[in-house]
C-alpha cells in the first residue's frame, strides 16, 4: 500500500515518530508544509502526525479540511504528547478531537513523547511556565497534579519505537 506520513513537529518528538513509521513501512515522509504543495492522489494511505497542544492536535484543522477528498484512502492520525500512555485523560482528548467525524473512518493513536524546552517556541514555553505556576499555586492538589508538576518542570523524553506498533498493525489491515 502506497503510504504517506505527514507530520507537524515543534520539538522533534512527532518527527521522530513519523520517521520511525516511515522506516518500518517504506512510506514517504513529509513535513506538513511540503505535503501541502504535493498531490496526494497516488497514495492509498495517509498518516497524519501532530503534537498535543492545549487540548487539541497541532495543525489538525488542515487534515480535517481535507478528509472528504480522501474518502477512498486509509486515514490514520497519531498525536504525540507529554503524558504517559496510561494517562486516563488521553481517551477524553481523542473523543473531543474526533467527535465531529461521524461516519468518516479515521483511526487515531497516541504516542508518548515528552518535553524539550530548549526547542520549544517562546509562546509555548510561556504557556507551559504559566500552567506550571498555576498548578504549583493550587491548594489541595491531587496526586496526579503533583506528579504532573514534577514531570513537566524540566525536559524529558519518554518516546519509544514500541508505541508505533498499533499504527503499523492498522496499516497492515
Amino acid at each position: 500500500m502506497k503510504t504517506l506520513i505527514i507530520y507537524n513537529s515543534q520539538t522533534g518528538f512527532t518527527k521522530r515518530y513519523a520517521e520511525w513509521i516511515a522506516e518500518a513501512t517504506g512510506a514517504d515522509c513529509l513535513e506538513l508544509s511540503a505535503a501541502k504543495r504535493k498531490s496526494l492522489d497516488t497514495y492509498e494511505a495517509i498518516v497524519f502526525g501532530g503534537w498535543a497542544c492545549a487540548g487539541s492536535i497541532s495543525k489538525f484543522k488542515w487534515f480535517k479540511d481535507n478528509i472528504d477528498k480522501w474518502a477512498d484512502k486509509k486515514l490514520i492520525v497519531f498525536c504525540v504528547g507529554g503524558s504517559p500512555i496510561d494517562n486516563p485523560e488521553i481517551e477524553q482528548f481523542f473523543k473531543q478531537n474526533f467527535k465531529e467525524f461521524g461516519s468518516k473512518k479515521v483511526d487515531a493513536f497516541y504516542c508518548p513523547g515528552g518535553f524539550n524546552y530548549e526547542k520549544m517556541s517562546v509562546p509555548s514555553k510561556l504557556m507551559m511556565k504559566m500552567f506550571i505556576k498555576m498548578l504549583k499555586a493550587k491548594k489541595d492538589k491531587t496526586e496526579a497534579e503533583r506528579e504532573m508538576v514534577k514531570m513537566i518542570s524540566a525536559s524529558y523524553d519518554i518516546s519509544d519505537k514500541k508505541y508505533i506498533e498499533p499504527i503499523l498493525e492498522c496499516l497492515k489491515k
